[in-house]
């Protein structure tokens, strides 16, 4: 006869695998693949970066990558080769650029899913991958070219293969591992192996793992690491040695060291310690860094708290359970009698424990890491994932009564509660925020919509626009005016959903209520993203190489008066149209060398084009020979009209930025 108090209680109500992933591939399709087609390519990283992909389609060498014909190498290539492998079959455009990013996280949903549901179940399985297609800040930081959806894929991908390998015994899964490994390398550098062993050491000294070390296999899956990473490496190497001139107060970049200098030590050292060159990074402020991990997981950050409770009630059972012995003890299988395999329960017990450590240890490891570093809002995405699923599996477990073995035989170490607490957290910012943006409507209704929103927003400058957020700053309450459609959307969605989830919280639906804030934030989604493709005017020049294409000839001459970032997006789109030839730019100090500029290090080389230009060659060059075409953006926009007063035939003006012509258009 079994006690009741040793009875385990947990209903698992959740979608057929069949169902699940017919729900995930719904979402995936409304919120990621939809978005690819629109906006086109922003300026600055997104352009930039889409320059290098086409750099390497356009002549054929994979190895170096190019930016406006100059070499750059801050990053590896793996982004590049991507997106130049989409641009054969669909053509250079944002939607072949962005599918990576894209791709990667149908892989993140799809590797949340399978790792949650082994460690947690069927229902945190499928929480886990609605969380990852869901979650704020994995939506807002895939909306441009960026590495860390990818290396967040590969690195997931390295650690699921760890803790299998090890509780199933399986070799390939290390060398699958390992070559993870690598490609994670090749997509964003050495702060792959350095994140994955800062995981990998504690993980193997609490589980008591370390005795096993030679299961991993650190040789030969080293060898392997080595002979996926190191070919790039070294022929980047070879392509570009040192050479070149001193450079502004970093004498050493570019007179002795070369590639291994410039991409070890500048780009991964000294990026670590803020003394890169040159200095153009920012830092968050610790309180921002730290609180705005629960925006980029929001709305899934309001259940974290519960998550915490469920920690710390279950302190005492984190280490016990992880060892070889765990649970193999008289009183457990006393305890566990009405369980038809121990044996299994036993398994599954030891690998959901060991997977929260793991998930924990790395996440830990990589916030610390940034928050000594410099970083950007989104250094710490491959974190984001593992952090949701942890959230994913208390969530369900909480949902279906069930915590893991403690004194009270199953029951619910976590008041339900907790639970209702982030339901009406959610809902009531729903109420709030369909307020906001219900204000926004009303003080704007009176301005005409139309194509001007730039005209409508505000030029704040937060952080000088070193942070990837800034610009949402320059909203205004009458730039609603373009945002209808988003707004009315979004604010429905939020009041709507937000109001009936705590409906079904509170009657104790729990399974429909977490799955509403998955439909309400899919439709919120949504509505965010048909609002950016309304402010893009503020965030690419595109139309700009449009007007160029329609009015000028590839015999033209493009200059931009300021950083090359600026404009990279009219660099994309007339490449071809100019024949590849490379944009010329307008610099302080500039001589040959770009001060200041990502282009820096490259330009420092012998072979580098003459694409720099000083005030006074530019003002002797303007108006002669083939039509000139010039940009500037911001206050580099008196600058040159103040260099070339009353020689400067305005085009065309997006937000803050203008186009010039050095003589009047011919018209039709």
């Amino acid at each position: 006869m079994t006690d009741q108090a040793t009875t385990v209680v947990r209903p698992r109500y959740a979608p057929s695998v069949a169902m699940v992933w017919l729900i995930l591939m719904a979402i995936f399709t409304i919120v990621q693949f939809a978005s690819l087609f629109q906006p086109p390519l922003l300026d600055d990283v997104d352009a930039a970066h889409a320059e290098c992909a086409q750099h390497m389609i356009e002549s054929g060498n994979w190895i170096t990558p190019k930016l406006d014909d100059i070499r750059y190498l801050e990053k590896p290539p793996m982004p590049y080769w991507l997106a130049a492998v989409f641009y054969y079959v669909f053509g250079e455009n944002a939607f072949a650029t962005h599918l990576p990013n894209a791709l990667a996280m149908l892989g993140l949903t799809w590797l949340a899913w399978l790792w949650t549901r082994r460690a947690w179940g069927d229902r945190a399985g499928f929480y886990a991958g609605m969380f990852v297609l869901t979650a704020w800040g994995l939506f807002l930081f895939t909306r441009f070219i960026i590495p860390e959806a990818i290396l967040s894929f590969f690195l997931l991908l390295a650690l699921y293969c760890l803790v299998v390998g090890l509780e199933d015994n399986r070799p390939s899964a290390f060398y699958l591992m390992y070559v993870s490994l690598a490609l994670g390398t090749l997509t964003k550098g050495l702060i792959a192996p350095v994140f994955f062993i800062g995981a990998l050491v504690p993980f193997l000294l609490v589980t008591g793992q370390w005795r096993r070390w030679r299961t991993i296999r650190p040789f030969t899956g080293t060898l392997v690491y080595l002979l996926v990473a190191l070919p790039w490496h070294i022929l980047c190497g070879i392509q570009n040695p040192g050479e070149g001139h001193p450079v502004g107060n970093h004498p050493t970049l570019g007179n002795v060291h070369g590639f291994w200098y410039f991409y070890i030590v500048n780009e991964h050292i000294d990026r670590f310690l803020g003394t890169r060159y040159p200095d153009d990074y920012n830092k968050l402020p610790g309180y921002l860094y730290w609180s705005l991990h629960l925006v980029w997981l929001y709305p899934w950050s309001l259940f974290l708290p519960a998550a915490l409770v469920v920690a710390w009630k279950t302190r005492r059972t984190w280490l016990p359970h992880l060892r070889r012995e765990a649970g193999q003890t008289v009183d457990f299988y006393i305890d566990n009698a009405a369980r038809s395999d121990v044996a299994t329960y036993v398994a599954q017990l030891k690998f959901r424990m060991r997977s929260a450590w793991l998930l924990f240890l790395f996440s830990a490891f990589e916030i610390i890491f940034f928050s000594i570093s410099t970083n950007q809002e989104y250094y710490t995405f491959e974190t984001w994932v593992p952090l949701l699923m942890l959230i994913a599996g208390m969530l369900a477990n909480v949902e279906e009564k069930y915590i893991w073995p403690s004194p009270e035989g199953g029951k619910p170490l976590v008041s339900k509660g907790w639970l209702t607490l982030g339901q009406t957290a959610f809902a009531a910012f729903g109420v709030i925020c369909a307020s906001a943006l219900g204000w926004a409507l009303w003080i704007s209704r009176n301005v005409k919509p139309g194509d001007k929103i730039g005209q409508l927003l505000a030029h704040r400058g937060v952080a000088n626009y070193t942070l990837s957020m800034s610009h949402l700053f320059d909203l205004t309450g009458r730039s609603f005016a373009d945002l209808r459609l988003s707004s009315a959307l979004a604010a429905v969605s939020l009041f709507v959903g937000g109001i009936v989830g705590w409906w079904l919280r509170r009657k104790g639906r729990h399974f429909a209520a977490t799955f509403s804030i998955g439909l309400t934030m899919t439709v919120f989604l949504v509505a965010a993203h048909i609002a950016f493709v309304r402010v893009a005017p503020m965030l690419t020049s595109e139309p700009m190489a449009k007007t160029i294409m329609a009015n000028g000839t590839p015999a033209d001459t493009f200059i931009i008066y300021g950083n090359q970032a600026t404009a990279s997006s009219i660099i994309f789109y007339t490449y071809k149209y100019f024949h590849y030839k490379p944009a010329m730019i307008v610099m302080k100090r500039c001589g040959k060398h770009s001060q200041g500029s990502t282009l820096l290090w490259g330009s420092c080389y012998t072979d580098a084009p003459h694409i720099f230009l000083t005030n006074a060659k530019l003002a002797s060059m303007w108006g002669k020979g083939h039509r000139k075409w010039l940009f500037a953006q911001g206050h580099y926009r008196a600058e040159a009209e103040k260099a070339l007063h009353g020689r400067l035939y305005k085009v065309q003006t997006l937000y803050d930025k203008v186009l010039w012509t050095d003589r009047p258009l011919t018209k039709n």
